[in-house]
């Protein structure tokens, strides 16, 4: 089992006290996921082509999502020194450990959607 460091406690998403609630709450968003999942397809991305491949996004949710998964350590942003200024995002290591259960997710959900939506017209 797993300790968190900064408490000694053990990692426990079960409780709301602990570290990993926060980030599982954080990593099963919409916006995480399909941000990670676009930057796992596609490589490096600019913000602007982000924005385009995930419709529906505003500019305020993935100005947020990307700041947070940066300072969760899950991107890094380049700033490269060009006029108008280019920022490019890309997945650390930590971000692309969750490219699989990410993409599983996604799958699956592409998968059964047919089923899902015959369950809610049942309803």
């Amino acid at each position: 089992m797993t300790t968190v460091e900064s408490s000694g406690l053990p990692a426990d998403v079960y409780s709301a006290k602990c570290p990993t609630r926060q980030v599982l709450d954080h990593i099963a968003g919409k916006w995480t996921v399909l941000v990670i999942d676009s930057l796992m397809q596609q490589g490096t991305m600019r913000y602007t082509d982000l924005a385009r491949r995930i419709g529906g996004v505003s500019q305020k949710m993935l100005t947020q999502t990307l700041r947070s998964l940066e300072s969760d350590g899950f991107l890094t942003r380049t700033v490269h020194p060009t006029i108008p200024p280019r920022v490019e995002y890309e997945l650390t290591p930590l971000g692309r450990s969750l490219a699989e259960p990410i993409a599983a997710l996604r799958e699956w959900t592409e998968t059964h959607i047919n089923e899902i939506e015959r369950a809610r017209a049942a309803r």
